[in-house]
C-alpha cells in the first residue's frame, strides 16, 4: 500500500504508512502542571459562502472535538488564534463559539479558558483608546457571562492605536481592574500575527517584556498566568524566573514546548498550545508520566514531536492551523477537509505530505487506514495518481 509523497523539489518519494494504531487511552487531569490545547474549529461544508463573509460553523464537529480533548484531562483554551481568530472567524461567530463551549464544558466537567479581543473593531485614524477598552469589555463581559476563564489576547487595533507603552499600561490596567477573576494575559508574536509588532509599546523585546512585567506587577492579584508565544525558549524562561509569586507562565513555544515544560531547578512553565490539537492524546500520555516525576520518560514521548510541530508552524508562521486541521481531518475528527475563511488553500501539497508523514510515524492516527485513504485521495485531487 505504498504512497508516493511530494517533496519540495516535486519528486515523488515512495512512504509504506503505518498499519497499527498507537494506543492512547483518555484519562484523567494532570497534577504536576496545568495543560490547555487551543482548540481548532470544524467548518460547515456544505455551506455556500466565501472567505470574506461571516463564518459557517459545524457545531457538533467542533463540539465533539472538544470533548475529545477533554477526555484526555486536557483542558481546553477556546476562540483563540487556533480557532482562526482574525483569519476567518468572526466575533459574533467567536462568542456563539464561546458560550457553546463553555456551555459544553461545564457539562463534561472540563478546564476551559476562552478568548477576549478587540477583532470587532477595524482601528483606523480616528480609533482611540477608549473605542480599544470598549471592545474588549464587550467580549470580557460575553466570557465572564459564560463562566469561563478569560485570556486577553493581545489586540491589532490596541497595537495600532497605542504610542507609548502607557498606554498599554492604561488600557491592561483598565481591564484588569474590572475583571472579576484571575485572567491570563497572552503575548502572541509577530510571526503569528505580523501586525502585533512592536506590542507593549516596543520593537526592543527587552523593552516590551519591562512594560509586560510592569502590568502584572502593579495587578498581580488578578493574573492568573501569562502565555507567551515568542518561540524564544531562553527569553520565556528568563521572563518566567521573573514573575511575581504565584503567576504562572504558560508556554505557548510550540518550537520549545517539552524543555520548557520539563523546566529546570529553578521552575516551569505549564502550557497552552496549539500543537496540542493534534498532539492532544500523546501529550496528555506524556505530562501524566511527568505527573509521576519521570522527566525522562516525558522528555522521551514528547521530543519526537518537535519535528512535526516545527513543520505545521514554519513561517509563514499563522498559516500553522491549516496543517491542524489537515491533520484533524486525517485522524478522523471530521469528515472534510475544509475551513472557515478558505484556509485550507494556505500550504502546499508537499507541506501535507510530509505533515501527515512525520504524524503517522508518531502514530498519531486512531485509524491509520483511514488516514491512508484520505491522504491518497488527497493526493489524487493534486493529480498525484501513481
Amino acid at each position: 500500500m505504498t504512497l508516493h509523497l511530494p517533496g519540495p523539489d516535486g519528486t515523488l518519494r515512495a512512504y509504506e504508512p503505518r498499519t497499527e494504531p498507537r494506543t492512547l487511552s483518555p484519562g484523567s487531569a494532570f497534577t504536576s502542571r496545568t495543560v490547555f490545547s487551543a482548540a481548532h474549529v470544524v467548518a460547515d461544508p456544505y455551506a455556500d459562502t466565501t472567505p470574506d463573509a461571516p463564518a459557517a460553523v459545524d457545531w457538533d464537529a467542533t463540539l465533539a472535538f472538544r470533548r475529545h480533548l477533554w477526555s484526555h484531562g486536557l483542558g481546553v483554551a477556546e476562540a483563540m488564534d487556533t480557532a482562526q481568530r482574525g483569519m476567518g472567524l468572526d466575533w459574533p461567530t467567536a462568542a456563539e463559539l464561546i458560550r457553546r463551549s463553555a456551555a459544553e464544558a461545564k457539562a463534561a466537567g472540563g478546564r476551559i479558558a476562552c478568548g477576549v479581543g478587540t477583532d470587532q473593531l477595524t482601528a483606523t485614524a480616528g480609533t482611540t483608546l477608549a473605542d480599544v477598552r470598549t471592545a474588549y469589555e464587550e467580549q470580557l463581559a460575553v466570557v465572564e457571562e459564560s463562566g469561563a476563564r478569560s485570556i486577553l489576547m493581545a489586540s491589532r487595533a490596541l497595537a495600532a492605536t497605542a504610542r507609548t507603552p502607557d498606554d498599554y499600561l492604561e488600557v491592561y490596567g483598565h481591564l484588569l481592574r474590572q475583571a472579576a477573576e484571575p485572567v491570563i494575559l497572552h503575548w502572541l508574536g509577530p510571526m503569528f500575527d505580523p501586525a502585533l509588532e512592536g506590542y507593549w509599546g516596543s520593537t526592543d523585546l527587552d523593552a516590551a517584556t519591562g512594560t509586560f512585567l510592569e502590568v502584572i506587577a502593579a495587578h498581580p492579584d488578578k493574573v492568573d498566568g501569562i502565555k507567551v508565544s515568542l518561540l524564544d525558549a531562553r527569553r520565556e524562561v528568563d521572563l518566567r524566573r521573573r514573575l511575581p509569586q504565584g503567576v504562572r507562565c504558560y508556554t505557548g513555544d510550540d518550537f520549545n514546548y517539552p524543555e520548557l515544560i520539563a523546566g529546570d531547578d529553578q521552575g516551569f512553565s505549564h502550557a497552552l498550545l496549539g500543537i496540542f490539537d493534534p498532539l492532544g492524546p500523546l501529550a496528555a500520555e506524556a505530562v501524566r508520566v511527568l505527573d509521576t516525576g519521570d522527566t525522562d520518560g516525558f522528555r522521551a514521548l514528547l521530543d519526537p514531536t518537535v519535528e512535526l510541530s516545527r513543520h505545521l508552524f514554519q513561517a509563514p508562521t499563522r498559516y500553522y492551523k491549516t496543517g491542524v486541521v489537515f491533520l484533524a481531518w486525517l485522524a478522523g475528527h471530521q469528515s472534510h477537509f475544509t475551513m472557515v475563511g478558505g484556509l485550507q488553500s494556505a500550504r502546499s501539497l508537499p507541506h501535507f505530505a510530509r505533515a501527515y508523514e512525520l504524524a503517522d510515524g508518531l502514530g498519531l492516527f486512531p485509524d491509520p487506514k483511514l488516514a491512508e485513504e484520505r491522504m491518497r485521495n488527497l493526493l489524487a485531487l493534486y493529480g498525484v495518481n501513481r
